[in-house]
């Protein structure tokens, strides 16, 4: 799996690739990741790749030129790629998005920036999507977040495959199960005896009924029906 992240900003996102499950699937050869600082596609002294909004309006607007062109420099390296621009405008991201996605050889990802980027980029790329209803400084944080998600459900990178599995949303819309480990007891709190019993069947009813009070609780919205 090959991920592609085209940004002003590469140095804000390598420390997140330097650690935890990503760097160590990147060490293991199960993803690549390649970042591309946007300023190279850029024309002009000064390396443009932004410009004040025609019809007016505060901010400054990213560029076309520079995505279209670091778009191709990508997809001609690589052979192709599913094109993302990561925008609060997109579709909103779940477990579903991370699913389809990791189908993918491999993923584009365009971090805009400032008041956004030129519609006309949209034409170069497959999709837009966003994190949430909300509206963050740009699309890096979002990018790390489908590289993080998607990795996770490619074969081989975690170390257990039914950590994958058993995650919030993997099976179905519902939350994972609460979880325990040592000390047995801790300031009055007790793990609950029955998954000390090594009955598996009794272990797995358990946890699913956990999971079900816990996902009326805190996201009775995932449970309602169309």
């Amino acid at each position: 799996m090959i991920f592609d992240l085209l940004t002003i900003f590469p140095e804000m996102v390598r420390g997140f690739l330097n650690q935890g499950v990503v760097a160590q699937a990147r060490a293991n050869g199960k993803i690549k990741v390649g970042i591309w600082n946007l300023r190279d596609f850029a024309r002009g002294p000064h390396d443009r790749v932004d410009d004040r909004p025609y019809g007016g309006g505060p901010g400054m607007v990213m560029k076309p030129g520079p995505f279209y062109r670091g778009v191709r420099a990508i997809r001609a390296g690589r052979g192709g790629g599913r094109v993302i621009l990561l925008s609060s405008r997109g579709e909103l991201i779940d477990q579903d998005t991370f699913r389809r996605l990791s189908e993918e050889d491999n993923l584009i990802l365009l971090a805009g920036r400032y008041e956004g980027v030129d519609e006309r980029v949209l034409e170069v790329c497959d999709e837009r999507l966003s994190l949430g209803n909300f509206v963050l400084s740009g699309g890096e944080i979002p990018a790390a977040a489908i590289i993080d998600g998607v990795s996770r459900l490619v074969e081989g990178v975690l170390g257990n495959e039914d950590s994958a599995e058993t995650d919030s949303y993997q099976r179905g819309d519902m939350l994972g199960h609460p979880q325990y480990t040592r000390p047995r007891e801790f300031e009055g709190m007790e793990v609950p005896e029955v998954l000390l019993s090594g009955n598996h069947a009794r272990i797995d009813e358990f946890r699913r009924r956990q999971a079900l009070r816990a996902t009326r609780e805190l996201r009775p919205d995932l449970l309602e029906e169309d």
